[in-house]
């Protein structure tokens, strides 16, 4: 049955531009690209089709497809990382810094949100807030892997998408507990996605009504004097 827009799945892919890996669900190929990241989960990504999951080239040419389908697809800038805008490209002065500003060093400003130094002239700090492929053609290499049904490994799936973590998970009829880990207030990135986690959860996974976040504390055991 061909895939289509809603439906979740599991999916391998590496994307290159210029024939440089930048991003790939092999570690190995990570590794040997020199872009691999110990804290990184690899192997296929649950995704759900027309949701924007993966970059916007890759996912309309999934629709319509099979699970075990494999090939490539050429990504131009629009339905990728957007062409480059030399509006983007600010000047400030170097007093603005809190700290020393150096060539590719991430920087967020209030007024243009988060960029990258890419010059120092004298007192002048030139910050670029376009994507860093920009205006870059992209190549993907994809494998849909298998189509996947079942509610409670698609909710998992979204929230290793969001939350970039694993965590564990249940189905008990139409309700899904979460059980976060310890510390997990202070992820960024989990504060910041959970709520798209919970919507997505009840609009695009068939059979929750209901999703419960637990949070549980073990009180630690006293040494003896």
């Amino acid at each position: 049955m061909a895939i289509k827009e809603g439906d979740f799945l599991k999916l391998s892919y590496t994307g290159s531009v210029n024939g440089n890996v930048f991003d790939t669900t092999f570690e190995e190929e990570a590794k040997t690209a020199g872009i691999h990241s110990p804290n990184a989960i690899y192997g296929p990504v649950t995704i759900c089709v027309g949701q924007k999951h993966v970059i916007l080239g890759l996912d309309e040419e999934l629709a319509g497809k099979k699970a075990g389908a494999e090939g490539d697809v050429t990504v131009a800038p629009e339905k990728a990382f957007g062409e480059r805008d030399m509006k983007r490209v600010q000047s400030y002065p170097k007093n603005k810094f809190t700290q020393k500003p150096v060539r590719g060093m991430p920087v967020k400003m209030e007024e243009h949100g988060e960029g990258t130094v890419v010059d120092v002239i004298g007192n002048r700090v030139i910050v670029d807030f376009n994507a860093p492929l920009a205006g870059q053609t992209l190549v993907y290499h994809y494998k849909i892997e298998e189509v996947v049904k079942d509610p409670l490994e698609q909710l998992k799936g979204l929230i290793r998408l969001y939350a970039g973590r694993e965590m564990e998970a249940t189905l008990d009829g139409e309700k899904a507990t979460i059980t976060l880990p310890a510390g997990i207030n202070y992820d960024r990135r989990w504060m910041l996605w959970r709520g798209r986690i919970i919507h997505e959860g009840f609009e695009q996974i068939k059979g929750i009504s209901e999703i419960v976040l637990v949070e549980s504390y073990t009180k630690p055991e006293k040494k003896e004097e």
